[in-house]
């Protein structure tokens, strides 16, 4: 019992660590750059030796692959549940929900990789996000919709995106610049639905 006690308490550090080497490898990417923070750095921030740090991950894109494959998986499980539903109204208004959500919740690794383009897409990480967000497209948008209606899904899609980065310095309520831009987003597939359907 004590050994099976033991084991499990000893894959919590272990995860604890990875989680602790993640976080602060990601903040200092979002204020360095990610060509400019060492391995070196991130052992020192942790206050642990780089052999420690090795334990974990190789290299520094390991570190950013882990973080990318953590904070995007809602985005592959919000693909994978599009993919089993109906192209209803209700259901894409829902995959924009989510997807606002999941954006929300990986914040500042989209931070980084939109202040970071040439490294994302010299790493692994681009071409897996492109994928990422193709399968959310084919998810939102209707067979045999108009290319106007196309646009306004995928330009739903960006709309979040656009919240999250460009609307950061329109002055108001950081949360209700939120909703107002979920609103918009909404607004968009919904326009394109109701196009679809010849409404």
């Amino acid at each position: 019992m004590d050994v099976t006690m033991d084991g499990t308490r000893q894959q919590q550090r272990r995860g604890n660590t990875r989680q602790r080497i993640q976080d602060v490898a990601l903040e200092l990417f979002a204020v360095q750059g990610y060509e400019k923070t060492s391995l070196r750095e991130i052992a020192e921030r942790l206050d642990v030796t780089k052999a420690a740090l090795y334990y974990h991950f190789k290299t520094k894109e390991e570190i950013l692959v882990s973080l990318f494959e953590s904070l995007t998986r809602p985005m592959e499980d919000l693909i994978e549940w599009g993919r089993q539903q109906p192209h209803t109204l209700e259901t894409k208004q829902e995959i924009v929900r989510r997807y606002d959500r999941a954006l929300a919740d990986a914040a500042p690794l989209f931070r980084f990789m939109q202040e970071n383009q040439a490294t994302v897409r010299e790493l692994r990480i681009g071409d897996t996000f492109k994928d990422r967000m193709r399968g959310l497209r084919d998810i939102i948008i209707d067979p045999g919709a108009s290319v106007a209606d196309q646009v306004r899904c995928i330009s739903a899609i960006f709309t979040l995106h656009a919240g999250m980065f460009v609307m950061q310095d329109i002055e108001g309520d950081p949360e209700e610049r939120r909703k107002a831009v979920l609103e918009v987003a909404i607004d968009l597939v919904t326009q394109a639905h109701r196009g679809t359907q010849g409404a």
